[in-house]
């Protein structure tokens, strides 16, 4: 006999709309696969909107609603979201949210008042749209000791660095395009700056390594400083440039951190195009996998959002809401990585000599050096760097920053 499972969805824009959506259009699919007979009893939206069920302005009254059993919150943000959802637990209701921010930062708070009232807090959309990726590390890899997790996990940045990629213009150029084809919002400094991605990479270390992570503590970078002159001079040498979220785990100390990199071409990360997201896992024992799909929009993202609804009625799914560890993570400065540079210098003699002596100075040691072309008498100059820790490489910066024979430092953009 089926199993009915009442829901109220709190946001009826793109997200709740499509969830509901795709629940009416799949039911008979969703019926058949888990004997789930998933119904929209109530929806929430502060503007009018028509729908073939009961909608309300008022949140409360979905949350107090003694029929509905799974929430969806659906508003974004921090508030009122954050509001509705403890309230929904308080009310014994599961919540499935894709709110990537509220659960970001208060995912301490949230899960520990779910395990109190005994109910479930889902996020797989919170990460990576479509693509299911905290299912499997809670999971399908539960048995595997995580080591690292990175990967695309932000849409408009990558759709913005593909195609400066692909056609050769500006950043502003693109991102400008992006705005009008709505692959970027109006306001998009929450994507261009690196947050959106920050929250993600707390989500992820959350899940693969069981490390509550202060959002202020995760290194953030966006991808404002990168310039045509940068796609052009990494695909010279064999690279792409990709904003990455990253959590690893290092000599037992735990990284997080948001910035753009430049990805080898021969990585499967590189062939990421467009508004698609990847995230690559590796562990002990299964070895490297990648999780690929649209990181965003309506119908991935409602696909995530059934399936976290699916598993509130999955008795297997009972120990979701465990307790975190706070992490401290290891800073920028004691991190170590191989580097691009770009500057420009004069175009004389002793210029290469004052930077490699101001580099080997801090131990820094180059790997190559290629000068570019010139305008006027200024020639840009890449240089790559060896691995070496961030705080070195700062210091070294520092000095070549203040040598008469460099006229300008460009780019600093780390190689993965």
């Amino acid at each position: 006999m089926a199993k009915k499972v009442n829901i109220g969805i709190i946001g009826f824009g793109n997200i709740g709309s499509a969830v509901a959506d795709v629940i009416r259009k799949n039911h008979a699919v969703i019926l058949a696969n888990t004997g789930l007979d998933l119904r929209i009893k109530k929806v929430c939206d502060v503007r009018r909107v028509k729908a073939p069920f009961k909608v309300t302005s008022n949140a409360l009254s979905i949350i107090n609603d003694p029929g509905i059993s799974v929430i969806v919150e659906a508003v974004g943000g921090v508030d009122p979201a954050l509001k509705y959802i403890m309230s929904a637990i308080k009310h014994k209701k599961h919540v499935v949210t894709p709110n990537k921010e509220v659960i970001a930062k208060h995912m301490t708070e949230i899960l520990g008042a779910a395990r109190k009232n005994r109910v479930q807090v889902y996020f797989e959309g919170a990460v990576g749209g479509g693509i299911p990726i905290i299912l499997p590390l809670r999971e399908s890899l539960a048995g595997n000791q995580i080591a690292e997790i990175y990967g695309i996990v932000n849409g408009t940045t990558n759709y913005i660095l593909s195609k400066m990629s692909k056609e050769g213009k500006e950043f502003d150029v693109v991102l400008a395009e992006a705005k009008k084809k709505g692959y970027a919002e109006p306001d998009p400094t929450s994507d261009i700056k690196g947050y959106d991605a920050a929250y993600k990479a707390a989500i992820l270390a959350a899940t693969a390594f069981g490390a509550h992570v202060e959002q202020k503590d995760i290194y953030c970078e966006g991808i404002t400083k990168i310039s045509q002159e940068d796609i052009q001079y990494a695909d010279q040498i064999g690279y792409v440039i990709k904003l990455l979220a990253i959590a690893r785990l290092v000599e037992g100390k735990l990284e997080v951190r948001v910035h753009p990199a430049l990805v080898g071409k021969e990585h499967p990360l590189a062939a990421v195009s467009d508004n698609y997201n990847a995230i690559y896992v590796k562990g002990y024992p299964v070895g490297e996998l990648m999780f690929y799909g649209q990181g965003a929009g309506g119908n991935p993202t409602a696909s995530a959002i059934i399936s976290d609804i699916i598993a509130t009625a999955n008795i297997k799914s009972k120990n979701r809401s465990a307790k975190l560890k706070k992490a401290k993570l290891r800073k920028i400065d004691d991190i170590s990585s191989r580097y691009y540079i770009r500057l420009e210098a004069p175009d004389k003699s002793g210029v290469l000599a004052g930077i490699s002596r101001a580099f080997a100075s801090k131990k820094v040691s180059i790997a190559a050096v290629v000068q570019k072309e010139m305008v006027g008498n200024i020639a840009t100059i890449v240089i790559l760097i060896h691995k070496v820790p961030e705080k070195n490489l700062k210091a070294a910066l520092k000095i070549v920053s203040k040598l008469p024979v460099v006229k300008k430092i460009c780019n600093v953009i780390r190689i993965i």
